[in-house]
């Protein structure tokens, strides 16, 4: 670590089992698998993410069906009341891909094929076989996802007990000419990649979940991160806002932080990195600490921009679907791919809460430009909305606990290879490294948490 304490500090610590640092979607499902194992859990996060509206961190997508996905494999993992579960509705039609001359939808497989054929992309024949091919491939690249290698430890790998190293998922079936720009705004869309491109077996697992059709949340102001939250209230874990710096310590073999000023140590048997490294390291240079080596690490360089709009529900096109994917010039170095969720209002069934999202160059002087820009792609969907529809501000960057920062992973690091979430060899310490599940979106990161969650309970027992 960084620095050190001195026996004295034993006077001033707090102790927990797992200090998770950061509030990204990995660190939430690992934190409840610890404290499903018994363990005493500390999320600790940047109050500027904390305050950042709920909306604006929810995943685009919740690929899956009825107990069926990753999602709900993942929802099962955590405990999630059967009633929670039970009341998520279930859309046939993931999403819709919005072209210039198109708005074909993809969700379940007799539905997209028909609608391939109908907005003239595909062939009968073709548009079959294609959709065929896709699902078979899905259902491969979900059982390698769910039981195959996801997290390496020395020679042992950690899946769903220890599997033995099976085939690769298939990759996509041949993609006609015809086809090639509506998946490329899909891939681009929904994978959390920046310009980068997914894995072959990351692009079967991106587009196969989209055929089981998607889940969402009924509720206003609800969403997978206020029912990870909830869990981990139901298992006495405790939540708490970091609004001054601090400092990276450890007290004999316990590593935790110093915050500067109240002057108190939180201390973990482990420490998990949820938070990107090198903005982690920024914000120690920022405050003038030192920064241990494992923090030395390429800063990200894109980062993900979402703009809150509440619209009256009258201007909102009804043949739009719940989620859309467009093409949109939001940033000058070329086009790019918004995706566009509709979310209940709490202000009642008049209103609509949307959020648009695209992967824009991390450069911080051109992000109000980018959100005039993305505030515009919205507005050409629904014409003539002039006061009808209105965008919130944007809130404040969190200075280490940003989730929104986007980095590829180094090439041919991505899934399916293992990971390992060791730092620098170190068994108290873990990073959850969103970079090489990033080419698989949200199912990703899910499982990510979830495997890593399994692994540290072990490695603690």
């Amino acid at each position: 670590m960084s620095r050190p304490l001195g026996a004295d500090a034993s006077l001033r610590a707090r102790r927990w089992d797992i200090l998770v640092l950061g509030s990204a979607l990995p660190g939430l499902v690992a934190a409840v698998r610890l404290a499903r194992s018994g363990l005493r859990v500390l999320i600790a996060e940047e109050e500027a993410a904390a305050r950042t509206p709920a909306l604006l961190r929810e995943p685009f997508l919740l690929p899956g069906g009825f107990g069926t996905g990753a999602v709900y494999a993942c929802l099962r993992a955590v405990g999630a009341p059967l009633i929670e579960r039970r009341g998520l509705l279930h859309d046939e039609v993931a999403y819709q891909v919005l072209l210039p001359e198109t708005r074909a939808e993809f969700g379940a497989a007799p539905r997209t094929a028909q609608e391939l054929v109908a907005w003239g992309l595909a062939k009968p024949e073709a548009a079959q076989a294609f959709v065929s091919t896709l699902e078979r491939a899905a259902e491969a690249s979900l059982a390698h996802l769910l039981e195959g290698e996801m997290l390496r430890r020395g020679l042992r790998v950690l899946g769903r007990g220890v599997v033995p190293r099976r085939d690769p998922p298939l990759a996509l079936p041949p993609v006609p000419a015809s086809l090639e720009e509506w998946l490329r705004v899909q891939l681009r869309g929904l994978s959390g990649l920046a310009e980068s491109e997914p894995s072959p077996e990351a692009a079967v697992r991106l587009l196969g979940a989209g055929l089981l059709g998607a889940v969402r949340f009924p509720k206003p102001d609800d969403g997978l991160r206020g029912l990870l939250r909830r869990r981990l209230q139901a298992l006495h874990a405790e939540f708490r806002t970091l609004g001054c710096p601090f400092q990276l310590v450890e007290l004999g073999a316990h590593p935790g932080l110093a915050r500067l000023g109240p002057g108190d140590v939180w201390l973990g048997r482990a420490l998990v990195l949820n938070a990107p490294v090198a903005c982690l390291g920024a914000a120690l240079r920022h405050w003038e600490q030192d920064v241990p080596p494992f923090l030395d690490a390429p800063s990200p360089t894109h980062r993900r921009l979402s703009l809150h709009l509440r619209a009256l529900r009258e201007v909102v096109p009804e043949p739009l679907a719940p989620r859309a994917l467009l093409a949109g010039a939001v940033s000058e170095r070329g086009p790019s791919v918004v995706t566009l969720a509709q979310h209940p209002s709490s202000r009642g069934s008049r209103f609509a809460e949307l959020v648009a999202t695209t992967i824009i160059p991390d450069e911080p002087d051109q992000l109000e430009a980018a959100a005039a820009l993305l505030d515009e792609a919205v507005r050409t969907l629904m014409p003539f909305s002039e006061r009808r529809l209105k965008a919130s501000p944007l809130p404040p960057r969190p200075l280490w606990d940003d989730e929104s920062a986007v980095l590829d992973p180094p090439a041919q690091s991505g899934w399916p290879e293992p990971l390992d979430i060791h730092v620098a060899g170190r068994r108290p310490l873990y990073h959850l490294p969103r970079e090489p599940v990033a080419g698989v979106g949200v199912e990703g990161e899910l499982v990510l948490g979830w495997r890593a969650g399994d692994l540290i309970a072990e490695e603690l027992a």
